[in-house]
C-alpha cells in the first residue's frame, strides 16, 4: 500500500520528511559511522516531496526497495497493514534501511489492532519465531505496550534471515522537538532502556549489530528554504546498539 501524506507540521512527521527530503546526506554519514562500510550514496526513497510524501507498508515497501521477490515470503510471514515505514532508503543492493522515527516518548507505545484471528495467528506465530531466533525466552507479550517495536524488529528478522537481504533498522529520535513535546536526549535514552528491559531484550542479541539508534536535536537544525540552495545544518547524536 502506497500511503500519501500531508506537509507535516509538528511532530516525526514534519522533521522526518525535513531529515529526507533536505539532511538526507547528513543521516547518510550518520548511518555511515556505524555500519563502517561506504553508504554516502544512499538513495531515500520515502518519504519524498515529488512523491507527495508517500509512506510505504506490506508489498509496496518491497517494491520501491527492489526486492519484490520477496513479497510471497511476506504474504506468508505476516498478514496485510503490517508496518508503514517513516522511511525507506537503499545503496545499491548492498544495504536496505527500513526506518522508524519518534518525537516524543508517548509515541512509542502501541498495541496490536488486528481484528481476524487469523491475522492474530500468523503475527503471534511470526512474533514468536522471532523471539526464538533472539534466544528471548521469557515469552513476554510482544501484542501490547511496545506492539510497534516488535513488529519492526520481526521485519528486520524476515529480511536479513529469511529473504537473506543486508538490512539495517534505523530508529531515529528527535528531541526538544518545539512543535510538540519535547524530549531531551537523557529522556529518550532512559524511556528506551526501560522499553527493552519490559520486552525482556538484553542488552546483545541476534539482531543488535543491525538495528541503528541515531539522536536527532532539534535545536541545532538551521531549516533553509529549498528553493535557496543553502545547505541546511543538522547535528545528530547516535549510537549503534
Amino acid at each position: 500500500m502506497r500511503v500519501p501524506q500531508q506537509t507535516g507540521k509538528k511532530g516525526s512527521l514534519k522533521w522526518i520528511q525535513e531529515l529526507i527530503n533536505n539532511n538526507s546526506e547528513l543521516l547518510n554519514r550518520r548511518i555511515q559511522d556505524y555500519i563502517k562500510d561506504d553508504v554516502s550514496l544512499t538513495e531515500w526513497v520515502s518519504p519524498k516531496k515529488e512523491d507527495e510524501f508517500a509512506e510505504y507498508r506490506d508489498e509496496y515497501f518491497l517494491k520501491i526497495l527492489g526486492i519484490k521477490e520477496c513479497k510471497a515470503k511476506l504474504f506468508k510471514f505476516w498478514p496485510k497493514r503490517g508496518p508503514q515505514w517513516d522511511a525507506l532508503g537503499k545503496f545499491k543492493k548492498e544495504f536496505y534501511f527500513i526506518v522508524e522515527a519518534k518525537a516524543n516518548i508517548p509515541e512509542i507505545t502501541s498495541s496490536c489492532q488486528a481484528k481476524s484471528e487469523n491475522s492474530k495467528t500468523k503475527i503471534q506465530n511470526s512474533i514468536l519465531r522471532t523471539q526464538r531466533f533472539l534466544n528471548n525466552t521469557s515469552k513476554k507479550n510482544w501484542f501490547n505496550g511496545f506492539y510497534q517495536y516488535a513488529n519492526r524488529l520481526c521485519h528486520l528478522y524476515f529480511l536479513r534471515e529469511l529473504c537473506g537481504v543486508n538490512a539495517y533498522l534505523v530508529f531515529v529520535y528527535f528531541c526538544n522537538d518545539t512543535t510538540h513535546l519535547p524530549t531531551s536526549i537523557e529522556q529518550w535514552q532512559g524511556a528506551i532502556k526501560l522499553q527493552k528491559h519490559i520486552m525482556a531484550l538484553g542488552s546483545r542479541h541476534q539482531l543488535q549489530k543491525y538495528i541503528i539508534e541515531i539522536f536527532i536535536d532539534i535545536e541545532e537544525m538551521v531549516i533553509e528554504p529549498v528553493s535557496s540552495g543553502d545547505s541546511q545544518g543538522l547535528r545528530c547524536f547516535g549510537r549503534l546498539v
